[in-house]
């Protein structure tokens, strides 16, 4: 098996270099934070007791990727957030997160908010999907 390619000094295919690896950088020193990630799904009643749109728990059904990343010590003001369709770059003076997210999400329809008191940044993207039998609507 043999990959054709445009300049005969490449070394691979721009198919194979995953999304957003040219925001990895090895030799930065900022420590990572933790972070958790959440699926949130909408539902309502004929989910809930009928089941009549085929909703299960899995995250395929999931509308929404909610990302809780802790910020201690932090300033909202000192927070640079980038969100690609695969990949959510933040960077703060003392942290520096590069998330590659488990499935496409629609970068302009998310939002973020700052929780002083937790110190918390919680981002929430809307997952881009193809329609299927499960993601009808």
């Amino acid at each position: 098996f043999q990959v054709k390619s445009e300049n005969k000094k490449t070394i691979w295919n721009t198919e194979e270099v995953p999304e957003g690896s040219e925001f990895d950088d090895t030799w930065d020193p900022r420590e990572k934070p933790e972070y958790e990630i959440f699926f949130k799904q909408h539902v309502g009643t004929e989910d809930v007791f009928f089941g009549m749109t085929g909703k299960d728990l899995s995250t395929a059904c999931c509308e929404d990727i909610v990302i809780k990343i802790k910020l201690p010590e932090t300033k909202y003001s000192d927070i640079t957030l980038d969100i690609q369709d695969k990949v959510l770059d933040l960077r703060t003076p003392r942290k520096k997160l590069l998330l590659h997210l488990p499935y496409p999400v629609n970068s302009k329809e998310g939002r973020a908010r700052f929780l002083s008191d937790e110190e918390t940044l919680e981002v929430t993207l809307r997952v881009s999907r193809k329609f299927d039998f499960i993601n009808s609507s």
